[in-house]
């Protein structure tokens, strides 16, 4: 009886933590932000490789296929389009494909060097700090399609000028989706040349089973097989989604779908990320190496 009157007596200790305000939040968002575009600044290299991939599309593919993938009007065009013209769009997506895996690929390797186990073993939460590293990701990814128009302006890419405004919702979109993706990826990866092998029979497979290349009726007269993966493929929709965007329209059904692929690839990311639940928890748990 003592004791309990004892203890009834002692304040009970707060059992929540102080939440941060906004301004807190802004502070880590900025900071993880700059982080990365410091990163992408130092490495002059990866802005470099990122633009010869579309280029080489660009200006070689395009040149020799031009005579022989010709390109029926379809929308969002309202005439008969030079097959450079059809591609740059399925190019945007690329380079969004490809600046995900990136950004993913420095996540594997931030968390082998210790880098990403500092960051998540902050007292901010953990969901908030894997968006913020994926906006910073897509902000970069969206810098460098919008220097690929540059340039393709010059080739006689020209859409109409709201385009390239209207373009910035659906490359957002698009990029959070494929870095969502490459996240959940990197989760399930624990070495980073694993995770370099990975990204070959994900990214290649994404990009030439969808309409980045040639439209969709080209691929079900062909192989109706091959239409129905394209169907089944989310980058298809990514693309479709950015191409008519660029050209001042809006795909309800692609930006529907996805959305809800952004939401899946986010939130199976989150909770492989959460150590009491995800794939790096039961890494640890085996022994391996988060």
């Amino acid at each position: 009886m003592t004791l309990q009157s004892a203890a009834g007596r002692i304040p009970a200790e707060p059992t929540t933590e102080r939440g941060f305000s906004a301004r807190q939040y802004l502070v880590c968002l900025k900071g993880i932000l700059i982080r990365e575009g410091l990163r992408f600044l130092n490495q002059r290299e990866r802005f470099v490789s990122s633009l010869v991939r579309p280029l080489l599309w660009l200006f070689v593919f395009a040149a020799g296929f031009r005579q022989v993938l010709g390109v029926s009007m379809m929308p969002p065009y309202k005439t008969y389009v030079l097959y450079e013209v059809y591609i740059t769009p399925g190019l945007c997506g690329m380079i969004l494909l490809f600046g995900g895996m990136q950004s993913s690929l420095s996540m594997v390797y931030d968390r082998e060097m210790g880098n990403m186990r500092t960051l998540l073993v902050s007292p901010f939460p953990r969901w908030f700090l894997l968006v913020s590293k994926l906006l910073a990701g897509v902000t970069v990814s969206i810098m460098q399609v919008y220097a690929f128009l540059a340039v393709a302006w010059f080739w006689g890419v020209n859409p109409p000028w709201i385009g390239y405004l209207l373009i910035l919702p659906a490359l957002f979109l698009s990029g959070m989706m494929l870095c969502s993706l490459g996240m959940l990826l990197s989760s399930m990866i624990k070495q980073l040349e694993n995770f370099a092998g990975i990204m070959n029979f994900v990214i290649f497979p994404m990009y030439f089973a969808s309409p980045a290349l040639y439209p969709l009726w080209r691929i079900e007269e062909s192989s109706p097989l091959l239409h129905k993966i394209c169907l089944a493929n989310p980058f298809t929709y990514a693309v479709e989604l950015i191409r008519f965007a660029l050209y001042g329209q809006i795909d309800w059904g692609s930006l529907m779908i996805v959305v809800a692929f952004t939401v899946l690839f986010l939130g199976g990311a989150i909770l492989a990320y959460d150590p009491s639940n995800g794939f790096l928890g039961r890494k640890q748990d085996t022994g391996g190496n988060a």
